[in-house]
């Protein structure tokens, strides 16, 4: 028995030991980078390299040492007999934006076939096989650990279709680290001569040195030459816009490209001349390739970037000379879908110029230029449109974000960049991966958000969700009072999951600012009980809602933490936001006498607050965009009757006008006021002069009160009559078209 048992014994430790020799003989599937807190490795990188190459290996030696605690040491070219090599190398033969990654041996081979692009493989390695992962400029997510292992068998390569990648995010540009981390620029027009980037006409050509002695040299609108944009057929602008390039290029030796482009207005030239050229090309972009092809045959070895944008996105016959960049744009679309959906014409416009062009830079945008922290649901169109690009062989994309903080500014930032590098990325776990990481416990409320504020704008076919659109056009769609309650329930979760983390919870309350000025417009609008400015006391007396006051200082006192300044594209700054609330909130609980009594129009509006007169009495207070709760008129006067019902006592008229000068938009020159007691023959009160007149410094986004006090009169009716201007000064972009006015709440006291 006891032979028998020690046999047994025998047979298990011979099997044991077969076992452990199968295993120690069975190919192993892992590279051992670091080891229990050690490394056999060195970063291998050929003699007399470059500073770029060489920091490009310093930056793998910091994260490796992030990771491990263990700093692998850098050699040149030839590395020791008994250390494997992490080679990072250029290598010639591959396309220059090409990256390898890959195994050979114990060898891991880093290259790419330029110095950027060795730096695009480096991060790569870093983020695919060592999970490192950067969010935004100083906020990174880096395992740690005393081994580092990576598959025995990678063979990855990467040439990115889109070449020059650029996301306008001050993100990116001011922290040009990140921007290699993510990929993309960290300029927004990299190689351009700096002073010429876009809109350059009245640069090279400006209207104050030339117009009065040379109209001919501008457009012919009507039968008037304006400095709106310069006549293409006229051989002295031709001169002029050559010496000027020549001039640039030679103080600018170091740049490749340069912008000759149309002014950023619809007023081209109609001349005899121009107008032949645009009729055989079948396009307004016939004079603008030709003129651009005559300045790129004069610089073969620079590149001529011009735009088709607006009147010239359609592309024309004549084919661009092979140094010239069409640089087109898709601003008129609608961001609700994907743009092969929802804006079929500009699809077409770049599915043309691929045939003409092998040079195409698409200009894109991805967000409210009217409303920076405005909700824009245009995240899910993001990936559909970069592809959309990408198969019509646009090897140049320009995201322009908005450059400043708007809504969930660095998700977007970081969205996009990943997009651009990889348009096949899957989006929802990109989405995941960042609100995850970046919002840690709170990233599932703001995903939910997210998902949800995406889901309810495709239900609603009919939206068009517009860069120059503004929150209002959205409460009775995926803002309306319900879902604005839902939303905010996700970010009152959000932040409750993370309030012991003050720096994550901060990162939440700036996720959250776009639904708090959604809210905040919301109560100005007066969409519900629930969402108004103001709420009655016991005793029946309006009164400021708190709820409103409280939000409106919690979202000024987040922005100014996080140094976000800026609500819009024109200036607009939170500040005066801030203020200008807080006198809404003033005008609103004020009494008013002609609150919801009828309004006549003896004037006829234009498009806006549905071309309703009840918008001047509705209790609804406008906002900082025209498409907020405004009544416009185009090229005529405001001329409005209030009836009173019943003669009374008054002794004030205030009426609110907005401003917005790029787009036409400006206070009238004068407000009268006028009674009467019988709505037929009307008394004047007195005239308020806009002591604001439009000059080129104008504030380009403002709200001004025309005010009038006087002696107490009784009255039933009273005359509101605004004098519009008619038409913008020679100067202006808008020259020779109608100017705007836009009125709001009137208030009788």
């Amino acid at each position: 028995m006891k032979s028998s048992f020690n046999q047994q014994r025998l047979l298990v430790y011979i099997f044991f030991l077969l076992v452990c020799l199968v295993i120690s003989c069975a190919p192993k599937n892992k590279l051992e980078l670091v080891s229990d807190g050690a490394s056999d490795y060195e970063i291998v990188i050929k003699d007399q390299v470059s500073s770029d190459l060489n920091s490009t290996a310093v930056e793998l030696q910091h994260y490796i040492e992030e990771i491990s605690s263990v700093k692998i040491p850098i050699v040149i070219q030839n590395h020791k007999n008994n250390k494997h090599g992490l080679f990072v190398n250029i290598e010639d033969e591959i396309d220059q934006n090409q990256i390898n990654i890959r195994v050979e041996g114990e060898d891991i081979i880093i290259s790419g076939g330029s110095n950027s692009a060795i730096k695009n493989a480096v991060y790569e390695f870093l983020e695919s096989y060592l999970k490192c992962k950067w969010y935004a400029p100083d906020i990174e997510e880096i395992p740690v650990s005393n081994n580092i292992t990576v598959p025995n068998n990678i063979d990855y390569s990467y040439s990115p279709a889109v070449t020059t990648r650029t996301v306008h995010s001050r993100l990116f540009y001011e922290h040009p680290d990140f921007a290699e981390k993510l990929k993309v620029t960290s300029e927004a027009f990299p190689y351009y001569v700096p002073s010429a980037k876009v809109h350059t006409f009245n640069k090279f050509v400006p209207e104050e040195v030339y117009y009065k002695q040379h109209p001919e040299y501008f457009a012919l609108r009507g039968n008037k030459r304006l400095p709106t944009q310069l006549c293409l057929t006229n051989e002295n602008v031709y001169n002029i816009v050559r010496d000027s390039v020549a001039s640039l290029f030679k103080q600018f030796p170091e740049a490749t490209v340069i912008s000759v482009s149309q002014n950023d207005n619809q007023q081209y030239c109609t001349c005899e001349f121009c107008k032949t050229v645009d009729e055989e090309e079948e396009s307004f972009s016939g004079t603008m390739i030709r003129f651009v092809n005559r300045i790129a045959s004069d610089f073969p070895d620079k590149t001529i970037s011009t735009l088709a944008y607006q009147y010239t996105r359609k592309p024309p016959k004549t084919k661009a000379l092979d140094n010239v960049l069409i640089t087109l744009c898709s601003i008129e679309c609608d961001r609700s879908a994907p743009i092969e959906n929802n804006c079929t014409d500009f699809a077409d416009d770049l599915k043309g110029w691929k045939e003409i062009t092998k040079n195409i830079r698409i200009w894109d945008y991805t967000t409210q230029f009217t409303n920076f922290l405005a909700p824009f649901p245009n995240i899910s169109t993001l990936q559909p449109n970069i592809k959309f690009f990408r198969d019509n062989h646009a090897k140049w994309i320009f995201e322009q974000h908005s450059n400043n903080p708007s809504e969930l500014f660095e998700l977007r930032s970081y969205v996009t960049a990943k997009l651009l590098w990889n348009p096949d990325r899957n989006i929802d776990e990109l989405l995941t991966e960042f609100t995850n990481g970046y919002y840690e416990e709170a990233g599932v409320y703001v995903k939910q958000y997210i998902d949800l504020i995406h889901e309810k704008i495709k239900e609603d076919n009919d939206f068009f969700l517009f860069l120059y659109g503004d929150p209002s056009q959205a409460f009775s769609s995926f803002l309306s009072a319900e879902l604005l309650t839902t939303y905010d329930s996700y970010f009152n979760k959000g932040e409750k999951a993370v309030a012991n983390k003050p720096s994550i919870l901060k990162r939440v309350k700036e996720a959250r600012l776009g639904l708090d000025y959604a809210i905040l417009e919301a109560c100005k609008k007066n969409v519900t009980k629930k969402f108004s400015m103001v709420v009655l006391d016991s005793i029946g007396n309006k009164a400021m809602n708190p709820n409103v006051k409280n939000r409106l200082e919690n979202f000024y006192n987040v922005c100014n933490q996080a140094n976000i300044t800026l609500m819009n594209e024109m200036g607009f700054t939170v500040k005066e936001y801030y203020d200008n609330y807080k006198k809404s909130m003033e005008v609103a609980t004020q009494p008013n006498k002609a609150f919801g009594k009828k309004v006549t129009l003896l004037t006829q509006p234009k498009k806006y607050a549905n071309e309703n007169p009840q918008t001047l009495t509705d209790g609804a207070l406008g906002g900082n965009s025209f498409y907020a709760n405004w009544l416009g008129f185009e090229g005529n006067h405001l001329e409005a009757v209030i009836d009173l019902e019943t003669k009374l006592e008054v002794s004030s008229i205030s009426t609110a006008f907005l401003q917005v000068t790029n787009h036409v938009v400006f206070f009238p020159k004068s407000v009268t006021y006028y009674y009467s007691n019988e709505g037929k023959n009307f008394t004047k009160l007195g005239t308020i002069k806009n002591d604001l007149p439009l000059t080129k410094t104008s504030k380009i986004n403002d709200i001004k009160y025309f005010n009038l006090n006087f002696s107490k009169v009784k009255a039933r009716y009273i005359k509101v009559v605004g004098e519009n201007m008619s038409e913008p000064p020679y100067w202006h972009h808008a020259a020779g078209t109608p100017a705007w006015i836009f009125a709001d709440e009137v208030i009788v006291n």
